[in-house]
Formats: structure tokens, sequence, C-alpha cells
């Protein structure tokens, strides 16, 4: 497997994932509209951005933790069983903890 690869995948997503974090914080940080219909429509914006910015969140998290895991030198592994996780898999998801029947 190519870590440093992985590596640099893994760095490009969470660069680009801060980005998008930063500019939803930064939308639903904006005034309110002074019309209700607006401001109910505003709301509901706001409901699917916060759902987009957890879900970025997560991922966030996600790409730290394989991240310390290429750091520790036990990248590949899955963290629950400690077997090795495929190379397909990994490269369809950098930052998946588990191999594929622990996932299951």
């Amino acid at each position: 497997m190519q870590t440093e690869k992985m590596k640099q995948r893994l760095e490009a997503r969470l660069e680009e994932l801060q980005r998008e974090v930063a500019a939803i914080d930064s939308t639903l940080r904006e005034p309110e509209s002074r019309d209700d219909e607006d401001r109910a429509t505003e709301r509901e914006e706001d409901e699917v951005l916060e759902g987009l910015g957890n879900s970025a969140q997560n991922e966030i998290e996600a790409i730290e933790a394989a991240l310390k895991r290429i750091e520790l030198g036990t990248y590949g592994e899955c963290t629950h069983c400690g077997k090795p996780i495929g190379e397909a898999r990994l490269d369809a998801v950098p930052h998946v903890p588990h191999c594929i029947d622990c996932a299951a």
C-alpha cells in the first residue's frame, strides 16, 4: 500500500472539508431576514446546512483518526480486529477504520 499517497489524499480532503465547514458556519451566522416567509425559507435552508456541516464534521474526525493511524504505523489495519483492510476498500474510502468483515 502507498501510505504516503493515501496521506496526501486524506490531507487534501481534510482541507476541502474544513473550507466547507467554514463556509457553512459563515452562512449560518448571517442575519435573518425581516420578512416572515423569507425567514421560514432561511430556517429550512439552515437545517440542511447544519446537516451538511455535521456530516462534514464526522468525516473530518474520521480523516483525523486515519491520519493518526498513519502516524502510528497502524494505517490499513482494522481498528476492531487488527486484520488488514483491503486495498480496494481503502482506495474507495481512505479513512475507513474497519475491514469489510467487521464493518458488516
